[in-house]
């Protein structure tokens, strides 16, 4: 979400909130319902991401596989590194102990090791730029899945408004809708592997 769509949310929201205080001082307004306020046909909820993402099983999932990936990248680098470590060590001793039968024959291993080493540093960058490609990739997985179960379960619920928590500067708890939404999601994620 833009700074702009999250100002235009936040000032739709100022309004309609300040108009609320405005009408219940002036005229006896009805009670709110157990998760929704009405204020002249606008109905309105809010959700809590971080919650929402915390206990939603397709996220866990996704992060799970994400932890493994990286774990498997750290112990191939990991090993790798302690190989040329052993390596550039095993040629430092050479050279101190003049083991080496000529000079060119030492640059050749010091060319040897330095490609080596650029080697590793090449792979640690590819396999970052993997991980940040997955993980972005992996949000926007996420956010298109949310966001395909929100605009479904608003069809039947007829929110006007639905706004993440963090944007909000206070809401009423009656307005959480996280649960409805997050039970949803995870109905709708496991139910394929129920099958």
């Amino acid at each position: 979400m833009n700074f702009k769509t999250v100002s235009t949310a936040f000032l739709s929201a100022s309004m309609v909130m300040g108009f609320c205080q405005c009408s219940q001082q002036n005229a006896s307004a009805p009670q709110p319902s157990q998760s929704t306020i009405s204020v002249s046909g606008l109905k309105m909820a809010y959700i809590d991401v971080d919650s929402l993402l915390l206990n939603y099983d397709y996220y866990q999932d996704l992060m799970e596989e994400m932890t493994r990936k990286e774990e498997n990248y750290r112990l191939i680098l990991a090993e790798e590194i302690n190989k040329f470590e052993k390596e550039y060590s095993d040629h430092q001793k050479k050279l101190e102990n003049g083991v080496y039968s000529s000079r060119d024959r030492a640059e050749s291993e010091q060319n040897r090791l330095a490609k080596k080493q650029q080697a590793i540093r090449d792979k640690n960058d590819k396999y970052s730029q993997e991980i940040m490609d997955e993980r972005e990739s992996n949000s926007q997985k996420i956010s298109e899945t949310v966001d395909k179960f929100i605009k479904e379960y608003n069809k039947e619920h007829g929110y006007n408004f639905i706004f993440s928590k963090a944007s909000l500067m206070f809401a009423d708890e009656t307005l959480n809708i996280t649960a409805d939404i997050l039970n949803g999601l995870n109905s709708q994620y496991n139910a394929p592997a129920k099958k």
